[in-house]
Order: C-alpha cells, then sequence, then structure tokens
C-alpha cells in the first residue's frame, strides 16, 4: 500500500510532509549547517514541496511501499539485505474521473520535480502520476549492487513494475525523459499488457558505438583526455561525485549550472528568478543525496551515452503504440528513433517541438504541452475522427 506523506489543501498545491519511520532512521543527528555535504532526505522532500508551490492544480504526495524486492525473488540487485522496504515517491495531481492515465518518469540525474512546468496544463486532460525512479529523488536510496547491464535494467523495471501493482493500475500511457524513456521502453517490452501508448521524450538508448557516426569516439579515446575520460566513466565516476566532492561549495555549482543550461544558454523560455532559485535547490538536494540509481550508467551506456543494448535492437519486438518527442535543438538525435520506426510492427510517430533542447519540457513547454495532447488524441477525443499538427510542431 503507499503511505501518504500530505495532500494538497482544495485550493493550494501545496503538501504538508511527514515522512515514515523507516525513512527516519536515515535522519543525521547534525544540522545541515554543520555537515560537509549539506542535505538529507528531509531536504530533498522540503526542497520538492517549495518547487511544487509553483503548481496550482492540487495533488497529493506518497511513498508507495514496494517492499523489499519482489514476492519469492532471491535477486540479490533488488532485495535488501536488512529486508527493509523500499518506498517510490510518487506524486498524483487531481484531475477529471474520467480522464486517462499518464505516467511520468524522469531521466538521469534528475527528479519528477523537473516536470514541475507542465503539470498544471497536462493535469487538465490526464490524471497525472509522476515517479521518482528507485535510487532517485524523495524515493528510497538502497546500495547499488548490480553487476550487469541485465541487473541494472531489472533494478529499475522490477521495482517500476511492482510500484504498478501497489497503484493498481493498468493499460496507462507511459512518459519518459531521456534515460526514463530507456527505462520506459524496457517496460513496454517486458509487460506491454499494461502501457496503452509509450511517449519517449528525448529518449536515450537507441544509438550504440558499432555505429559509424561513432568513429570520432575511438579517435577521441586514443588521446590522453579521452582515455581519461574513458577510464573516470568505467569507474562509475558520476557527475555527482563531484557535486558531493565539493561539500558546502556544491550548491554554488549547480546554481551556476542551471542558471546557465536554463538562462543564458537556453533554447527557449528562460526560466523566471523564482523558478531558478527553486529549481537549483530542488536539484542541488537531488543530486548531493546518497549515490545510489546514479550507479546504472556505467552498465547501461558506454563512454559518449551509447547503449550496451541499444532499443534499436528491440524495435521488431514494440508491442505498443508509440510517440516520439524531440526539441529541435536536442543533443540526442531523432534519427535513432527514424531508424528503430523502419522496423516497428505498431503505429509510431516522431514530433520535434522548436525552440527546446533536452528538457524540452522545461524549454518550451507550450510547445511540449500541444505534442503530448497530439500524441494522445485518440484518447483524450477518441470521437474526434482527425486532428491537424498544433502550429510550430514538424512531424519527422
Amino acid at each position: 500500500m503507499g503511505e501518504e506523506l500530505g495532500s494538497s489543501a482544495p485550493a493550494s498545491a501545496s503538501a504538508s510532509t511527514a515522512t515514515s519511520s523507516s525513512r527516519a532512521k536515515t535522519r543525521s543527528i547534525w544540522p545541515s549547517a554543520l555537515r560537509w555535504i549539506p542535505t538529507s532526505t528531509d531536504h530533498v522532500i522540503a526542497a520538492e514541496k517549495r518547487l511544487f508551490s509553483l503548481v496550482k492544480t492540487p495533488y497529493v504526495v506518497e511513498q508507495v511501499n514496494i517492499g523489499s524486492g519482489p514476492p519469492g525473488s532471491k535477486t540479490r540487485w533488488f532485495r535488501s539485505k536488512s529486508d527493509e522496504p523500499r518506498f517510490i515517491n510518487t506524486v498524483t495531481f487531481q484531475s477529471k474521473e474520467d480522464s486517462p492515465t499518464l505516467v511520468m518518469v524522469h531521466g538521469y540525474g534528475a527528479s519528477q520535480g523537473f516536470f514541475f512546468r507542465n503539470f498544471d496544463a497536462l493535469a487538465s486532460r490526464f490524471k497525472i502520476i509522476a515517479i521518482d525512479q528507485l535510487g532517485w529523488g524523495g524515493s528510497s536510496r538502497p546500495d547499488f549492487t548490480c553487476k550487469s547491464t541485465e541487473e541494472t535494467e531489472a533494478w529499475f523495471i522490477d521495482s517500476f513494475e511492482e510500484w504498478r501493482k501497489e497503484k493498481n493500475l493498468s493499460n496507462f500511457i507511459l512518459l519518459g525523459h531521456s534515460f526514463g524513456g530507456y527505462v520506459a521502453a524496457k517496460y513496454a517490452l517486458k509487460h506491454p499488457e499494461h502501457v496503452q501508448h509509450l511517449i519517449l521524450v528525448g529518449s536515450a538508448g537507441f544509438s550504440s558505438e558499432s555505429d559509424s557516426k561513432s568513429e570520432w569516439l575511438a579517435q577521441f579515446r586514443a588521446t590522453w583526455k579521452g582515455a581519461i575520460l574513458n577510464h573516470l566513466w568505467e569507474s562509475n565516476f558520476t557527475p555527482q561525485k563531484v557535486v558531493r566532492g565539493l561539500g558546502p561549495w556544491g550548491p554554488g555549482l549547480v546554481r551556476r549550472y542551471t542558471t546557465a543550461r536554463f538562462g543564458a544558454y537556453s533554447t527557449g523560455e528562460v526560466l523566471a528568478e523564482e523558478e531558478s532559485k527553486l529549481l537549483t535547490d530542488y536539484v542541488y538536494h537531488t543530486l548531493a543525496a546518497k549515490a545510489s540509481g546514479e550507479l546504472c550508467l556505467k552498465f547501461i551506456f558506454s563512454f559518449g551515452a551509447y547503449a550496451r543494448k541499444p532499443l534499436l535492437q528491440s524495435a521488431s519486438e514494440w508491442k505498443v503504440p508509440t510517440t516520439f518527442i524531440y526539441g529541435f535543438d536536442d543533443w540526442m538525435s531523432y534519427e535513432g528513433a527514424q531508424q528503430a520506426r523502419q522496423h516497428m510492427k505498431v503505429p509510431c510517430e516522431i514530433i520535434r517541438v522548436p525552440q527546446g533542447g533536452h528538457f524540452v519540457f522545461i524549454d518550451n513547454p507550450t510547445g511540449f504541452h500541444s505534442a503530448v495532447f497530439y500524441a494522445c488524441r485518440m484518447y483524450i477525443s477518441p470521437n474526434l475522427e482527425t486532428e491537424h499538427l498544433p502550429e510550430g510542431l514538424t512531424l519527422a
């Protein structure tokens, strides 16, 4: 069952937060000002609450208990050594009773709060449920014990499936961004009976080192800089380790990143001052918290973000209608999706959104919402035979 942390007041989207007893055990006795890394699970939840103050739609936050492992499972990469249950941080937004369900899964180095600019608009037509994947954000952060690509995929897919069972969901639309797109696609391949439609936003995992375009990587690896970076990658040296290593200077580094990425170097709508402040605070605490899910990196991708088990290889096995969404300036190329579509036996569309990069839902939220509504037109307006592509969007 889900353990509710808080719910919004009728006229407010802020949620009061209380932590579960199992979480309380992990609290530090030291005030944040005296810690080298000034964060904790409580800080993550509090930062999420502050960020969600920007959202107007009422919502409920809960910690969904997924147990210590799948029933009867002896898989060491999933089961807790102490048999303590794991929790998936989940937020559900108020919606009309007959609205289709849209489950949103964040990408690598992110958490559900990254969709803060989208919840209000999407909740007008969907029942929105957003989660922090196991090992990320405000979800449980167990020790990461995976030793292979197969085990790592199972860590995310199986935990999501246990979450789905606890939420009693079926026949939902599944949206995943970047690495979350990879996980969503792998989940849909394993459990297609539960997924009504798949939306992959700037999805990772459609290219491999065998691609002709990766020749530059072999040349770069031959240099001393490339050799060092490749070694760090294979050693699982993550960006989050840099943030933690800087201790009390970590928040400053994150602030410079968010100010640049979503400000000076934004390809679309620049964040307002309050948005930037709250997102920066949230990003810092989610990055600096205990390392867990982030350690999947080297098992899923080789240096250069090339998938070790590319989704392209499974395209012919696709059983769920799929829509790809890319920002015009996304560094993840939509060409991989085009190649996959050639092998798919299910309906597939590729939509490109102007004034948007890899975080297209932050850069151009209006264009992103139009793309999602268009992708789901048959579920939102089933009696509407045809609907024109919204102005500004293009099909690839």
